[in-house]
């Protein structure tokens, strides 16, 4: 007997802020998972972009279109009959998805909205100005979503597996220091850190488990739940030397808070709440719209700290000697 091809579509996934550092990978997992995967851009020339450019070459379809213009989105997710749209953006553009849920209200055919949160659940945490302002704004979005019906998912994946610079605009690319550990207070607060290869995985199995509608989706991996003292001998273990440690205090952390300098007080603000406040591990998650991934698929497995500083490592080894 021949077996009969399916004929069951994939989902099409709409992703917006591809081009970031946490957008290509959530583009590049909705790839991976066989998705048809539309990615929108503002501009005629995104392609220029080698991240968005390698997304295309990998399978992605390229759209052109603003979520601030609701008409132009709802032609496009109509056109291309969107099931699920995913936001990653940032910055200023938080809000302008205040416009982007409208037009998926008016589309009326969104199965699932994943708008851009991918870091600490906002409800909860409570980070000092100017990061509270940012939390506020993902508030809106969230009330929003909730008063207009759409089926949402929201991805609360806490740290990306990296060192927790204070004082980098994007630490997650930054290599761990070669020179000397910042010790946040004494070091003791844990933290939970994921790959931004996992979070992208993991996002994408969410987004048709009918177990993640209207959930918040916490990111617990215990094999990565790590204080800052165990994450720099973690590292010396790579490196294969003693750094000196030097204590940032609470006040100093604050102090560049209050500076206001955008975004380096906003990640100075974070950092605050996550090693001084311990809003990643101070509740549990037992609320009814609360779900941990690690419970809803226990057979998959998260990189380790020790893996991901394994290929930090590999990039140092890969990096040219100055002067030469």
């Amino acid at each position: 007997m021949v077996a009969t091809p399916s004929t069951e579509r994939t989902s099409h996934v709409l992703i917006i802020g591809a081009s970031g550092f946490m957008g290509h990978f959530i583009a590049q997992a909705s790839l991976d998972s066989g998705q048809t995967t539309y990615v929108l851009t503002r501009s005629s020339s995104a392609l220029s972009s080698s991240k968005i450019k390698a997304l295309h070459d990998n399978g992605a379809i390229i759209l052109h279109g603003d979520i601030e213009k609701h008409e132009v989105m709802v032609k496009i997710m109509k056109e291309h009959e969107i099931d699920i749209v995913i936001s990653i953006v940032g910055g200023e553009a938080i809000l302008h998805q205040l416009i982007l849920v409208h037009a998926i209200k008016s589309v009326g055919t969104i199965k699932r909205f994943l708008p851009s949160e991918f870091g600490h659940d906002v409800d909860r945490a409570d980070p000092v100005e100017p990061g509270l302002s940012m939390y506020k704004e993902k508030r809106r979005v969230r009330q929003l979503v909730e008063e207009s019906g759409i089926p949402y998912t929201y991805i609360c994946c806490n740290s990306i597996a990296s060192w927790p610079y204070h004082d980098n605009i994007h630490p997650s690319d930054a290599l761990p220091p070669l020179d000397h550990f910042d010790i946040y207070g004494d070091g003791s607060i844990k933290a939970y850190f994921v790959a931004g290869s996992d979070i992208g995985k993991f996002t994408m199995k969410t987004i048709n488990d009918t177990r993640t509608v209207n959930k918040v989706v916490h990111f617990r991996p215990l094999v990565n739940h790590l204080n800052i003292n165990e994450l720099a001998c973690l590292w010396e273990k790579k490196i294969q030397r003693t750094l000196p440690r030097r204590i940032v205090s609470e006040s100093d952390l604050l102090k560049a808070a209050s500076e206001n300098i955008i975004p380096q007080s906003i990640v100075a603000a974070f950092t605050h709440d996550i090693f001084f406040r311990g809003c990643q591990t101070f509740f549990s998650v037992s609320g009814t719209k609360d779900v941990e991934i690690g419970d809803l698929y226990p057979d998959e497995c998260f990189r380790t700290m020790d893996e991901c500083f394994e290929e930090f490592l590999m990039k140092l080894k890969e990096k040219p000697v100055e002067g030469s």
